[in-house]
């Protein structure tokens, strides 16, 4: 598939080093392995744009969800159900969970915050059924505080001269003789970094290199390890304290790797140093991915001790590429990470009618997307406008749909102002960033688990409509082998569907690809080939995906008590404004007394049937429902001009007199009004049925053509609005609820152009206007109008978002109510 990105030869070559062309079948191989185990494993990465960092309880979370594929970044629309969390940190425990229904890898939701959720620090996930074949670390992850109005913001506890230092050797060993680069990093008990210096000193006290941070406690320094020779390193604190470490594990044998990735504009250049025995017929070889598309494989022999690579920047995507280096006996040695830069982004304007407007004055923007050549470019895209009086900025260079694709979803470990390195501003960006993947690293895969033969297959599978599952058995626990199964779904709206199915022998049974909303109820019905209901059916509960903390992170977030008043107190009376209005709207009514006659539950359904009289009813109760084991049982020989013919389950009616236009031999089938295969009613035991209506000539007429043959319209029990399910003991019949996808609520925004009662009340919302679907159009605009508060105040608009080939663009703008 990406065969053609690959670089079959060295560009390049230092010393004279022995290139060969690619003609080797273990690359050959590890090649083809590689890219097969990318298909059978795709992966996804997912990302929510939320409407601000933290939340006080009462208050709703905005968020706008988008989902990719892993290697190109293009919006994915197979996996269509996004689960979406919220973790107590303290617990490691679900407290709220979404289910998102995805269009074209894009969706939208919220997560109401419950009064009486404790105050804490929680983590906000992300991911798909797909996602969960693999570490929880490919989810999506983002720490949000949760305040309490009527609690005191604390800082977290800490001491500021308690810092950790790793030591990290490009490509992953120091080697004797061999010089390398060291990367470092060094932060505080909340994991952010700070500024050091130290030294490498020899056992004879010499200082061999010194260091110190160029940026967020990170930096390298370059160094040879001898023979013999013992090492350590002296880093002074901030305090002043020196602390010593260990050097890195030094290996007697083996390759290192140092990268240019800044000096040449066409090129990545990876130098590869070895000090084992000069042997022409020994081979090493270079692979380099980015996210999974090969960009470049080659070999060199191990006939001198130093190789370089040049790699054609051409050949690899955007995002973090992967180098790994294979020894002579075709282990992986070292690897390393570095940033390909490509000028792929959106450039967003946001652009407002006014720069400044009075309290409640209506805000029109219009949003542009161009790409880097100034094309408009067609995208969908999120909006958030927040009071910055209230939400702080307390996360400079936070995280953002560009820097979570590009950058923190393929490395690991906590990123510190991950879009620091998008700014175009910085003109250090490149240096630093690549400093920063010195220091981290990742891979999605292991390099044995790819070389197998064969591949597993995935547990979990690729979800494209809400599911579940269960299992049937017989009452002594034996397999029931494959048992027939009809399902009746009730919405809470009262949509109805019937599905028919059924299991495997060993009893279980999965359903998939179910468009159902909110809560829905679900009736199973089990019977065998043979008409045995004596069974029981369990359905499998869902669970999310599991949690697991090591230890409980801190938020970097900190807050002085005194900066979040104005926030806690404009929640607490816009809640208490909330309440006043709901409650405002609930009139407590005197008693009435309503007098009407009992109605027909036969002729009266409204609730099942849309014609009007049938022309033959038939009333099932316990007399005629004796010994038949199918509706038409009961039908045959009770309904003037109707015949039933044949047995068991290869049964049929014909109406005489029906207007068989349509030229249909059998009637139109309706299960509780929705039409159906007479199939789908044949397995119904008839003490499950209410009655049954028989339509012919005009009285069957409102069906069109489909009721040409007449209509035979059943009307079960559990078909009524009243009928209560949970008491239902019947054989082979469970009754549960499953989850179908959440609901979404519509961001409330009050609209001043039209006087109502609510607008007396004081407005202070911290989030003014939260808008997840915006979609630029052929001239890359879109329009988008809301009303200012009552606050006096900076109001910040962010947008981000994507096209549908995965370039990504996000833009920050501020305007003024006063």
């Amino acid at each position: 598939m990406y065969r053609s990105f690959i670089l079959v030869a060295l560009s390049a070559v230092l010393l004279g080093a022995n290139v060969l062309p690619w003609e080797d079948k273990w690359l050959d191989k590890l090649v083809a392995k590689f890219e097969k185990y990318q298909q059978t494993y795709p992966a996804e990465k997912a990302y929510l744009h939320l409407d601000r960092p933290y939340y006080s309880t009462g208050e709703t979370i905005w968020f706008k969800a988008y989902l990719v594929y892993g290697i190109s970044h293009a919006a994915d629309s197979v996996s269509r159900v996004l689960y979406v969390d919220l973790v107590d940190k303290t617990t490691s425990k679900v407290v709220l969970l979404k289910k998102v229904a995805l269009n074209g890898g894009i969706g939208h939701g919220e997560m109401a915050l419950a009064d009486s959720l404790q105050a804490g620090e929680y983590q906000l996930r992300a991911y798909t059924q797909w996602m969960r074949n693999f570490s929880e670390d490919f989810y999506f992850h983002r720490d949000v505080r949760v305040l309490k109005s009527n609690k005191p913001v604390t800082s977290l506890p800490h001491n500021a001269d308690d810092i950790d230092v790793q030591f990290m050797p490009e490509g992953g060993d120091l080697v004797q003789g061999l010089e390398g680069r060291v990367a470092f990093k060094a932060v505080n008990a909340l994991g952010k970094g700070v500024g050091i210096t130290g030294a490498v000193v020899s056992q004879t006290n010499d200082t061999l290199a010194g260091f110190s941070t160029s940026h967020l406690g990170m930096g390298f320094f370059s160094f040879m390890p001898e023979a013999g020779q013992e090492y350590r390193i002296e880093v002074r604190k901030p305090n002043g304290q020196y602390v010593k470490y260990p050097i890195p594990k030094v290996k007697k044998e083996g390759f290192t790797v140092t990268v240019d990735n800044l000096s040449n504009k066409d090129n990545v250049r990876v130098i590869v140093r070895h000090n084992k025995p000069l042997n022409p017929s020994a081979e090493m070889s270079i692979f380099v991915h980015t996210r999974g598309a090969v960009g470049y494989a080659a070999k060199a022999t191990l006939a001198k001790k130093t190789v370089l690579f040049n790699i054609p920047r051409a050949n690899l995507n955007d995002g973090i590429t992967h180098i790994t280096v294979f020894d002579e006996n075709n282990l992986p040695t070292a690897e390393r990470l570095v940033y390909i830069q490509r000028n792929r982004e959106i450039e967003l304007q946001i652009a407002s009618d006014k720069n400044a407007y009075k309290p409640r004055e209506k805000v029109e923007l219009e949003i542009t997307a161009k790409d880097a050549e100034g094309n408009p470019v067609m995208g969908n895209f999120s909006l958030a406008a927040t009071d910055v009086k209230q939400v702080l900025d307390k996360e400079p260079h936070a995280l953002s749909i560009r820097s979570y694709l590009l950058l923190a979803s393929d490395v690991k470990g906590n990123i510190e102002q991950p879009s620091y390195y998008f700014d175009k501003t910085n003109p250090n960006s490149a240096t630093q960033l690549d400093i920063l993947l010195m220091t981290q690293g990742w891979r999605r895969f292991n390099w044995s688990e790819v070389l197998k033969d064969s591949l597993a297959p995935a547990p979990f599978y690729v979800e494209q409509g809400i599911s579940f599952s269960g299992k049937v058995a017989r009452m002594n626990k034996k397999q029931p082998g494959k048992v027939k199964l009809t399902y009746l779904l009730v919405q809470k709206d009262s949509t109805r569907s019937v599905l028919m199915g059924e299991t495997a022998e060993t009893g279980e049974f999965l359903v998939y690809d179910l468009d159902v909303r909110d809560t829905t109820t679900v009736l199973v019905q089990a019977m065998t080939e043979r008409g045995n209901r004596n069974l029981s059916i369990m359905l499998n509960p869902f669970q999310p995906a599991k949690v697991s903390f090591t230890k409980i992170p801190f938020n970097p977030i900190e807050f002085d008590p005194n900066e979040l008043a104005e926030y806690l107190k404009r929640t607490e009376e816009y809640l208490r404004i909330e309440r006043q209005i709901r409650a405002s709207r609930e009139q407590l009514l005197n008693e009435v007394v309503v007098k009407a006659k009992r109605p027909d539950p036969i002729k009266d359904d409204s609730r099942r049937a849309m014609y009007g009289e049938p022309s033959n009813t038939v009333k099932f109760d316990n007399m005629n429902t004796a010994g038949a084991m199918s509706i038409f049982d009961v039908i045959q020989g009770r309904v003037p001009g109707v015949q039933v013919t044949g047995s068991g389950m290869n049964r049929s009616i014909q109406i005489r007199g029906a207007a068989n236009f349509s030229g249909a031999v059998e009637p139109l089938f309706l299960l509780d009004g929705m039409a159906v295969s007479k199939d789908a009613i044949i397995s119904i035991p008839p003490s499950d049925v209410e009655a049954v209506d028989i339509l012919k000539g005009a009285n069957a007429a409102i069906y069109g053509s489909q009721g040409g043959g007449g209509v035979v319209a059943i009307l079960t029990k559990r078909g009524g609005s009243n009928y209560d399910w949970t008491q239902d003991k019947a054989e082979g019949v469970i009754t549960e609820k499953i989850l179908g996808y959440s609901p979404v609520r519509e961001f409330y925004a009050p609209k001043y152009d039209k006087a109502i009662p609510e607008h007396v009340q004081p407005d202070f919302r911290a989030t003014l206007y939260w808008s997840p679907m915006i979609q630029t159009d052929k001239e890359g605009k879109a329009k988008v109008s809301f009303f200012a508060s009552d606050a006096q105040t900076d109001v910040k608009v962010r947008v981000e978002g994507m096209n549908s080939t995965g370039a990504m663009g996000v833009k920050e703008s501020t305007f003024k109510v006063n």
